[in-house]
């Protein structure tokens, strides 16, 4: 995208996309993470033809050219199923809580993974206001709701991967709250993903900028694989990867 928070615009074209994908299989990825649409903080949605139109041509090359599974970071089932056909094998949902399981019905039939992550209002209005009671508790019910009713539209369990959304809809004492307690989640059974990589609330408690927030990320990963946390998304690999 033009305009995430931490690299936008640097691989916006296909061919920089493509070959930068590629650069982090080379640098021991196991999995490819590939978006078009900004979900920082304010982002303003663009539409599924637009996000088609940035993330499909990446898709179907680097299909071609690795055989580590491609993952589509989108919130829209036309741009997921664009995406699966192009390649793509796992379904990353930020927006989970949904009401329309259309999107639910595209991971049962295509038998995709579908990583189901937590947020508190949408990428535009996520970080106006966020509260909570018991974050955590409020998180872990949300999971177990999401594992119901997406098992009901056909989802099995083990397509499952949860995210507790760091940074979605969560000021920095819930975000602190749930990586102290992320062992809480383990109960699900089902794999644990994680994304804190040059998130803003490192900046808040290190005062670092963006580009420099790697130490604090792999502080707070240790942490969590410590707590049984399987898979990481972040944009220093082999950092995180040693």
């Amino acid at each position: 995208t033009p305009d995430s928070f931490s690299d936008g615009g640097r691989y916006f074209s296909a061919g920089d996309a493509i070959a930068h994908g590629l650069e982090l299989v080379r640098q021991g990825a196991d999995i490819l993470d590939v978006g078009g649409e900004s979900t920082r903080p304010g982002a303003t949605p663009v539409s599924a033809e637009e996000e088609c139109r940035r993330v499909i041509p990446v898709i179907r090359q680097l299909a071609r050219q690795t055989s580590v599974p491609i993952s589509i970071d989108t919130m829209k089932p036309e741009v997921a199923q664009a995406a699966l056909e192009a390649g793509a094998s796992i379904i990353n949902d930020v927006a989970a809580n949904r009401s329309d399981p259309a999107l639910w019905r595209l991971a049962a039939t295509s038998c995709s993974g579908y990583v189901a992550m937590h947020i508190q209002g949408t990428p535009l209005t996520m970080q106006a206001t966020p509260a909570y009671d018991d974050v955590v508790l409020e998180v872990l019910q949300f999971f177990q709701r999401i594992l119901s009713e997406a098992s009901n539209a056909g989802i099995t369990h083990d397509q499952f991967v949860l995210d507790v959304g760091i940074g979605f809809g969560k000021a920095l004492e819930h975000n602190l709250e749930l990586l102290g307690r992320m062992a809480t989640f383990r109960q699900l059974q089902r794999p644990l993903m994680l994304g804190v990589s040059r998130k803003s609330f490192l900046g808040r408690l290190t005062g670092a900028p963006v580009e420099k927030r790697l130490p604090g990320a792999l502080a707070a990963s240790c942490l969590a694989r410590v707590a049984g946390v399987e898979l990481f998304r972040t944009h220093d690999v082999v950092e995180a990867a040693q």
